[in-house]
């Protein structure tokens, strides 16, 4: 099993629509991703600096890499566009967080 962690942003005023829209995750794209071996998956988020934190648990022979490319995940995006910062196809925009320190 791999730890990954991420960051994305948030856009101001957007955090009540962003925690919405996440307790009613599309049970397509839920099943998708533990399909492509994600697992334990959870967003924290830093309201001084809007910034998104994400950690997930991936499988050994994960297919991660392939979602973006997944349909339900692309309408996903599109979705959550206007809440936060994204690329102009509207995958988020993510910045790969270092692991510095880890207790089982």
């Amino acid at each position: 099993m791999q730890r990954v962690a991420f960051k994305m942003t948030l856009k101001a005023g957007c955090l009540e629509e962003y925690r919405k829209r996440h307790d009613q995750i599309w049970p397509e794209l839920a099943s998708a991703l533990k399909k492509a071996g994600v697992r334990d998956y959870s967003i924290f988020f830093d309201e001084s600096t809007l910034t998104l934190f994400a950690v997930q648990r991936l499988e050994t022979g994960h297919h991660a890499e392939q979602l973006p490319a997944q349909e339900i995940v692309r309408r996903w995006w599109d979705w959550m566009a206007p809440l936060m910062e994204v690329h102009p196809d509207n995958s988020p925009m993510t910045a790969p967080l270092q692991e510095v320190f880890h207790q089982d």
